[in-house]
C-alpha cells in the first residue's frame, strides 16, 4: 500500500542496460520537505538513479512513487506536472532568450497557457510577474534583459535552478549543481539552493562534501547500485560501511578537523 506520506518513494527499484544491472534493488524513502545529498563512487548508479526517478529511464523493475502515486514508466513530462522537476550535470538554457524571457518559458504551463500562442507574452500579467519574482530569489535581477548565453558559469547555473522551481515543483532534483564553480561560488550557490528550496523536498547529487554536509538533512549512500545507507550527516559520517565504500580518509580527516 502506498504512503502519501513520503514525498518521494523507491521501492527495490532495478535497472539493467542489457546484461549489465546498473541498479540493483535500490529503496528509499524521503518525507515531504526532507534535504537529501545522494552520495557514492563515479559509476555507483547516481545519475541513473536520477533518470529513473524523473522519467528519462523506465526501470527494469521496481516503483518510484510521487507523494503515494507510481510514476514509474511516465513520461518526463507527465512526471514534471505532477510536481517534481530536475536540472541535469550540463547546464541545460535557451542560451539566445534573456534571463527574463528563460524564466517567464518556465512558468506558463504552471499558470495555464499550456500551447497557446494568440496572446503576446508582455500582456501575460501573472507570468511576468512569477519571473520577476524568480528574478529576485535567484539574485540575477541586474541580468534581467542578458542573454542567457553571456551570463557567467555560476550565473547561468543559478538560472537553470530557477528554471527547476519555476512551475512550482514541489519535489526539486539536482544533479551536482555546484560542479565546476570555485570555492566562493560554491558557497554562495549552497546559500542560494536552501533559499530558493524552503518548503520543497531535495534531492542532489554532490561530490563536493562541503556541499553535502552543508546543505543536506540526510545522505542517501549509494554504492553499485543500492543505496547502502540513508541517515543524518553525523550518523553517515560515522557508519563504517561508508567509510569502506566511498568516503574513507576524508571522513576520518573531517572528524579530526572538528576536535
Amino acid at each position: 500500500m502506498s504512503d502519501a506520506s513520503y514525498a518521494l518513494e523507491l521501492r527495490e527499484l532495478r535497472k539493467s542496460f542489457g546484461r549489465a544491472e546498473i541498479i540493483r534493488g535500490a529503496s528509499l524513502a524521503v518525507r515531504e520537505g526532507e534535504r537529501v545529498a545522494v552520495i557514492g563512487p563515479n559509476g555507483a548508479g547516481k545519475s541513473t538513479l536520477f533518470n529513473l526517478i524523473s522519467g528519462r529511464f523506465a526501470p527494469t523493475s521496481g516503483q518510484v512513487l510521487l507523494k503515494g502515486r507510481r510514476i514509474d514508466g511516465m513520461r518526463p513530462y507527465e512526471i514534471n506536472r505532477l510536481g517534481l522537476s530536475r536540472s541535469f550535470q550540463i547546464t541545460n538554457i535557451f542560451p539566445k532568450l534573456s534571463v527574463f524571457e528563460n524564466l517567464r518559458c518556465g512558468v506558463l504551463w504552471s499558470l495555464g497557457y499550456k500551447y497557446t500562442f494568440l496572446k503576446f507574452l508582455n500582456n501575460l500579467h501573472d507570468a511576468n510577474a512569477r519571473a520577476q519574482e524568480l528574478l529576485e530569489m535567484i539574485q540575477l535581477h541586474r541580468k534581467r534583459d542578458t542573454l542567457a548565453g553571456n551570463l557567467t558559469y555560476a550565473e547561468q547555473r543559478a538560472l537553470e535552478v530557477g528554471i527547476t522551481i519555476a512551475g512550482g515543483a514541489s519535489v526539486v532534483l539536482l544533479d551536482e549543481p555546484t560542479a565546476g564553480m570555485s570555492v566562493a561560488e560554491t558557497k554562495r550557490f549552497i546559500e542560494l539552493i536552501k533559499q530558493v528550496t524552503v518548503g520543497k523536498t531535495l534531492l542532489t547529487v554532490e561530490h563536493d562534501m562541503g556541499v553535502v554536509f552543508g546543505l543536506a538533512d540526510k545522505i542517501a549512500v549509494v554504492v553499485y547500485g543500492e543505496v547502502i545507507a540513508f541517515d543524518t550527516p553525523e550518523r553517515v559520517r560515522a557508519d563504517a560501511r561508508v567509510q569502506e565504500a566511498y568516503l574513507g580518509a576524508s571522513v576520518a580527516d573531517q572528524q579530526e578537523a572538528g576536535h
